[in-house]
């Protein structure tokens, strides 16, 4: 990853906007059914950070509790799908790709809870796979 790197994004309405100092430690495809629910996409693509790399610089962020430990932000104002957050791991901020101003920036290099992918739907890349957040396909 490219140090110095200032990824810029935020929703629909530009009621919020954030930057990330670096680019992400890791990137993803999910295709759970709760990512696909609350995002109203097929599948969701994720990037994640350490926190101390995000900066909202306008708005604020409205969590939805999924479960009992998973939070998920949007915009009240357009609803628009931006943060998921485990509430054991603080550290981390995790953000849509899709909210990116460039979503060209960030290659997701993994697929996760495939078990759960539409059947209609065929991905023909590189990137590993995994039933789960960590079981190996």
């Amino acid at each position: 990853m490219t140090m110095g790197i200032i990824l810029q994004g935020g929703c629909l309405c530009r009621a919020i906007r954030y930057q990330a100092t670096d680019m992400p430690f890791d990137a993803d495809h999910c295709h759970c059914n709760q990512c696909r629910k609350s995002a109203g996409a097929i599948v969701m693509s994720w990037m994640d950070f350490n926190t101390d790399q995000v900066m909202w610089l306008q708005g604020q962020v409205t969590e939805y509790a999924s479960s009992a430990h998973i939070r998920r932000g949007f915009c009240q104002q357009c609803g628009t799908t931006l943060t998921y957050r485990h509430v054991d791991y603080p550290h981390y901020c995790t953000l849509s790709i899709a909210s990116l101003d460039d979503p060209n920036k960030v290659q997701p290099t993994y697929h996760i809870y495939t078990n759960e992918q539409v059947s209609w739907l065929t991905i023909d890349d590189t990137c590993q796979r995994f039933n789960s957040n960590k079981t190996s396909v």
